[in-house]
């Protein structure tokens, strides 16, 4: 092995190491049960089985962390992904302060959530590459989206 090859292979090696001390936080801020979407409107069981299996760990703050959300640079897009997720649309913190009229809250946020999943921009593909359970069927789709259409008026 040439001393240039050694250095380079040396050099990647250092600066992986090194990253893996770059480390944002993973978190799971505590929530309060009545500001949940359960909170705010019936939740079906198969509507809450969707949400749980193929939404909640980006768009709660009950998120599950695997073990590669700890290894750099993996993580940093992990944690980008749920902070963006959580920001977006937020299970747990649905009845959140400003939101003056919880019905139509709901309601615009579950025709948002249609519309990406219709379009299959929700679960994103790479959160798909892992968990494959993840996916959602036609008739997971028309399930949200007749969520979105029959929220209390």
């Amino acid at each position: 092995m040439s001393g240039f090859l050694r250095d380079m292979l040396l050099g990647t090696l250092g600066l992986i190491v090194a990253i893996q001390f770059v480390r944002p936080a993973r978190t799971n801020p505590p929530f309060d049960e009545t500001r949940t979407l359960e909170a705010a409107i019936t939740v079906p069981p198969a509507f809450a089985a969707i949400v749980a299996r193929s939404c909640a760990d980006c768009h709660s703050d009950d998120t599950r962390w695997p073990w590669y959300s700890q290894v750099a640079p993996v993580s940093w897009v992990l944690i980008n992904h749920v902070d963006e997720g959580r920001r977006h649309m937020n299970f747990s913190e649905w009845l959140k302060p400003g939101v003056n009229d919880p019905v139509q809250y709901t309601r615009q946020k579950l025709h948002s959530a249609c519309e990406r999943m219709q379009t299959h921009n929700m679960p994103l593909w790479s959160y798909l590459l892992l968990h494959p359970a993840a996916r959602l069927s036609p008739e997971d789709i028309k399930l949200v989206c007749d969520a979105a259409n029959t929220v209390a008026r």
